[in-house]
């Protein structure tokens, strides 16, 4: 991080400072379902108004066509629930470069914040077209990239404006990105890493690229399947990838060779169906019935995975156990996070993603270490790839 410059560095009294904040949150009738994201970008609201700066925050929320206003996708009810966390006024601005957002823009004064409309309502956001870029900038006299969450994208809003404003690194993206990294140069060993998720293809690189730094693999979800088929074993009709069998199988060698135990399931919990109300039947993961479909780790596997968190320094986690949404394969994602939860001595960090909702769902967050707001860019972090978000702070 030493060569990231960051928001402390900034004298940011009477400045127009430009926000890329990720404001990207869950809105039910016109109302924040959950502020997570909004409450992560305080602390680097809170110093910029505190430090007398005219705040201007910008955020793109959903996928709107790009075509202009789409009323689905407004980020008004973010502007206005981030007015009550704050307990100030939040002006919002009806659209994000046009004539609204530059007369509301002029007319902060210092100590203000204003929210401009979804960046994502102006296709130019995602090409990081340059006279979006340059529209972008004249909002602001400083640029503070506070969006870890986006920062695997190159757009508008979190590369092209950072060429154009002295641009800073907010808390946020200070905290990820210093986390993530320390993790990997430096972690307490012995350091776990725990994958889930449904295809072994979307997180082949994060294996690849933790084999080389972790002590303990513990491979769950989905993308389990494609795994044991390497090992010669009969998945019923579970998700899995044929093309990738061999892959898991070199993966598998490779964990032998650099002395990582990988932690494959010993049991599972089929169903006859993807549903609810399916017939279910826990098994050996040497007798998955020919006609089942499984979508959880079993008890055993459950106690497995446990056993090796137990003894961990770090813990990485992305991607859940099974289909933690439905009840009944809700228990082997439910133990894990209770296991990470319970090593108060280790550096828990959960990536993102399923494996965030999952430890919301059973109400374990406050006892994680970290938790991480950028799944694809977390991902991409630990994959060992250079973040344009990032690079465009250096």
């Amino acid at each position: 991080m030493a060569d990231i410059k960051s928001i402390d560095g900034l004298d940011a009294a009477g400045k127009r400072v430009l926000v890329r904040v990720d404001f990207n949150v869950p809105v039910k009738d016109g109302v924040v379902t959950d502020d997570t994201r909004i409450r992560a970008a305080l602390p680097t609201i809170q110093k910029l108004v505190a430090d007398g700066a005219r705040v201007v925050l910008m955020s793109h929320l959903g996928r709107p066509s790009g075509e202009g206003f789409e009323g689905a996708f407004t980020l008004r009810p973010a502007a206005q629930r981030l007015s009550e966390l704050l307990g100030r006024p939040v002006v919002f601005a009806t659209d994000t470069v046009g004539p609204d957002a530059k007369a509301k823009a002029a007319s902060l004064r210092d100590g203000d914040v204003l929210v401009v409309e979804n960046l994502r309502f102006d296709k130019r956001e995602k090409k990081n077209d340059p006279a979006f870029c340059e529209e972008l900038a004249k909002l602001g006299e400083a640029y503070v990239n506070d969006a870890f969450g986006t920062a695997h994208r190159a757009h508008a809003s979190t590369a092209g404006v950072a060429a154009l404003l002295p641009a800073y690194a907010g808390y946020l993206m200070q905290r990820e990105v210093g986390t993530l990294a320390g993790m990997l140069e430096n972690p307490k060993r012995p350091f776990v890493a725990i994958l889930g998720g449904s295809k072994v293809s979307d997180k082949i690189k994060v294996i690849d690229a933790l084999m080389d730094r972790c002590d303990t693999l513990v491979i769950g979800g989905g993308m389990c399947f494609t795994f044991l088929l390497a090992q010669g074993k009969a998945v019923g009709t579970s998700l899995k990838e044929e093309d990738w069998v061999e892959r898991a199988a070199a993966m598998i060698a490779k964990a032998q060779e650099r002395g990582v135990k990988l932690l494959l399931p010993v049991d599972v919990v089929c169903a006859d169906r993807f549903a609810e109300d399916a017939e279910t039947v826990t098994v050996s993961v040497d007798d998955v019935p020919g006609d089942m479909m499984g979508l959880d780790i079993g008890p055993e596997t459950a106690k497995l995975y446990a056993a090796a968190v137990a003894e961990a320094g770090t813990v990485f986690w992305n991607g859940p156990m099974g289909v933690f949404e439905m009840r009944p394969f809700e228990a082997g994602t439910k133990a894990v996070a209770e296991a990470v939860a319970e090593n108060e001595q280790a550096d828990t960090i959960i990536g993102g993603g399923d494996s965030v909702a999952a430890v919301n769902k059973f109400g374990l967050a406050d006892r994680m270490t970290f938790i991480s707001t950028g799944g694809g860019a977390s991902m991409e972090l630990v994959q060992g790839e250079a973040l344009p978000g990032v690079e465009a702070l250096r």
